[in-house]
């Protein structure tokens, strides 16, 4: 039998659940006035949420919110209304970036979305539904998902939370406890329960300091197509390794980097700068805009049936 000290004292629930709503409270007190409701000008009518990361009215939210409009309209908690201008917003990971016609008043602190753990308070505020500023609580369900964007590409570094979110929600912040950004709300999946995601803020804060560098996110561009195909075993034994798929070209576009570095039609895409590429979404991750204009290594098994190092120079994606 265990042995039970009986002079251990209950604990009292009262003040663990008054320090997890103190902790909250703060947390909203903090960042819940530089939310602001964020509504197209011109085009098709849409609203959803937003946050001012700088006193001098630069705001961030989702890609989808802002859609094709040039120009939103922003409406503060306290009932402040001023109109903005996009600066940039990047479908890919569903961030767009705002500038406010004068400041909101209070901005945000981004935190490091790399610090958080599973079990983490997650704080969602927005304007759901239509109901402004509402504050919902949970945890970090999960860290590193994956999911699609509405361009196909598959965005890395997704926080997955069961703070609830609705319509409206989107481009929010999900703030933790200690009342840093660590993500942007932006998805739902539909007939779930409890299941949201949000981009993490160190996504956030790259795509942000492209757009005001260079109006828009670069990423690198090689001129192949591909197909994610199972990697013959004689082709894994061939090359060492142990991953059980890879990316076959389909086509390599004419005068293209990839073609001006030797690769050609039927090439399996083994790695990437030493990092191992088992699918066409890894070309995609791997291929970001620290590789333009500098070489960079390819690993193939080519079409004459050797292992070969090719070396391209990818250059800026125009689209």
């Amino acid at each position: 039998m265990g042995y039970m000290d009986k002079a251990i004292a209950p604990q009292n629930n009262g003040a663990l659940i008054d320090a997890y709503s103190q902790s909250i409270a703060a947390a909203v007190d903090t960042v819940g006035p530089a939310v602001s409701r964020i509504e197209r000008v011109g085009g098709r009518q849409g609203h959803g949420s937003g946050f001012a990361v700088s006193p001098d009215g630069l705001i961030i939210t989702n890609s989808h919110v802002v859609d094709d409009a040039k120009v939103v309209r922003i409406t503060t908690p306290d009932g402040f209304v001023t109109e903005g201008r996009v600066l940039g917003r990047d479908v890919d990971t569903d961030i767009a970036v705002i500038r406010a016609d004068t400041s909101t008043g209070a901005w945000a602190r981004l935190g490091d979305s790399q610090r958080l753990r599973r079990g983490h308070i997650a704080i969602a505020i927005g304007n759901p539904l239509g109901f402004e500023w509402t504050v919902t609580a949970g945890i970090v369900s999960a860290l590193g998902r994956s999911m699609r964007a509405a361009s196909g590409r598959l965005m890395e570094d997704v926080i997955q939370t069961d703070a609830a979110l609705n319509p409206g929600n989107s481009g929010g912040p999900l703030v933790s406890s200690s009342g840093e950004v660590i993500g942007v709300n932006t998805a739902v999946i539909q007939g779930a329960q409890s299941i949201a995601f949000a981009v993490a803020s160190n996504t956030a804060n790259f795509v942000v300091s492209e757009i005001l560098r260079y109006g828009r996110v670069r990423r690198a561009f090689i001129g192949i197509a591909g197909d994610t195909i199972v990697l013959p075993r004689r082709v894994a034994l061939a090359a060492g390794t142990v991953q059980t798929t890879s990316v076959r070209i389909r086509r390599v576009e004419p005068d293209g980097p990839a073609a001006k570095g030797g690769l050609q039609e039927g090439d399996y895409i083994l790695a990437i700068d030493g990092s191992p590429v088992g699918g066409v979404d890894d070309i995609v991750r791997l291929m970001d805009g620290s590789r333009i204009d500098r070489d960079t290594e390819i690993l193939v098994f080519s079409v004459a049936g050797r292992i070969e190092k090719k070396t391209l120079l990818p250059v800026a994606r125009t689209s």
